[in-house]
């Protein structure tokens, strides 16, 4: 699950997490109750296709603004060049707000693998005229300040842009303490790739999802920990439960439903908010707002899918964006050394998996990770993420935050 571990559970035996819209109250007595305060519904409303349009406008420059004037401080924006978080910035402009202040991270590129965005940062910037900050990051400033990355992690979190986030922020934290960030939009209105993938699929639900989303097979995890460490297919269990709940028309709702309850907050939401916090900025996600999240799950799939993914935000665009920003493939904020790992970064890696604690730990099969180290590029998620990155990244958080 693109290395979430779904509420309440952790990595860490007898330590449990707050599922998401819910909370938890011990009295005096020391009872414990629990309550969910809020569960989207994933099924139809009537509204046509335009008026979903005009809705989805409404709602989310109601979320920007919300975000915007509840704050006592400038706020700017973690401009990424791509469609999300330009259109966050084109609503402010729509708005009123003049004076934006937007930032920007790329790194060094690797073959075809751009290391940054900016050609489209720019054209966001020149056009509202923001005020811009652009740090670029080599690869040799990148490795030294990995481990301050992981420290600041609640839990393991494989996603390669974690690092570009806490890097990013450490510097955008020296001018404004608030920022508008631009993650949940793919989530809700349906941006990546894998969706159509899925819907295209045959099989059972869990086998649609699993095949294009789980980073690796179970037969792959068998052979990748010690046999002390095999069990039942835990993930195809839990997605057969979370598939089985009502209040979803189709296949593709419970997908979406799946990743707006469960995944994005353990995921996305979390990685940018313990990065960002760790330098004491605080990172708001327009759209993840709630009344906004309650409309997009109840837009049809082939809607939201329409134009490769998010029709209802392109649409909102065209006029207020480039068309170069709204119809360019889509990005991801890139890193590309922890993608495709080489040189000093393979070093670093391999260290670690053939580290003493990595070996006496006794939780990965050495003689699979040798095969992974011998070559990383032929190891790569459903996501296009790197497994070694993962495996690595896993020891190191437990080295790091365990054993220290």
């Amino acid at each position: 699950l693109h290395g979430v571990v779904p509420a309440p559970n952790t990595i860490l035996n007898g330590v449990n997490k707050i599922k998401p819209a819910t909370t938890l109250t011990i009295d005096a007595k020391g009872k414990v109750v629990e309550k969910t305060y809020w569960q989207p519904r994933a099924q139809r409303s009537d509204l046509s296709d335009d008026e979903h349009i005009e809705r989805t406008h409404e709602l989310l420059t109601k979320a920007v603004l919300k975000r915007m004037n509840a704050a006592d401080v400038p706020i700017g924006v973690l401009l990424s060049g791509g469609l999300d978080s330009s259109l966050l910035v084109g609503l402010l402009h729509e708005a009123g707000h003049q004076d934006i202040r937007t930032f920007s991270i790329g790194f060094e590129d690797i073959d075809d693998e751009a290391g940054s965005e900016f050609e489209y940062s720019d054209q966001i910037v020149k056009k509202f005229n923001t005020t811009h900050e652009k740090y670029v990051v080599s690869n040799s400033q990148v490795l030294p300040r990995l481990g301050e990355a992981v420290a600041n992690m609640a839990e393991p979190m494989v996603g390669q842009d974690a690092v570009a986030f806490y890097l990013l922020s450490e510097q955008v934290s020296k001018q404004i303490k608030v920022v508008l960030s631009g993650q949940g939009a793919d989530e809700a209105f349906a941006g990546y790739f894998w969706y159509p993938r899925m819907q295209a699929e045959s099989g059972t639900e869990v086998e649609r999802f699993a095949k294009h989303y789980v980073d690796r097979p179970y037969e792959e995890y068998l052979q990748t920990v010690n046999q002390q460490y095999h069990s039942g297919n835990h993930t195809e269990a839990w997605l057969n439960k979370e598939f089985a709940k009502a209040n979803a028309d189709e296949f593709m709702d419970k997908v979406f439903r799946t990743d707006i309850t469960r995944l994005v907050v353990d995921d996305p939401v979390k990685r940018v908010d313990n990065m960002t916090m760790a330098w004491g900025l605080e990172a708001r996600v327009p759209f993840m707002d709630y009344q906004l999240v309650e409309h997009a799950l109840s837009i049809s799939p082939s809607l939201k899918m329409s134009e490769e993914g998010k029709h209802p935000l392109k649409q909102i665009s065209r006029g207020l964006l480039p068309d170069s920003v709204i119809d360019r493939k889509k990005g991801y904020f890139p890193m590309p050394a922890l993608k495709y790992v080489r040189g000093e970064f393979l070093d670093f890696m391999a260290d670690i998996l053939n580290s003493t604690q990595c070996v006496n730990r006794g939780v990965y099969n050495q003689d699979f990770v040798q095969k992974v180290i011998n070559q990383p590029e032929q190891y790569m998620t459903a996501l296009n993420g790197s497994r070694l990155w993962h495996l690595a990244l896993l020891e190191y958080w437990l080295q790091i935050n365990i054993d220290e």
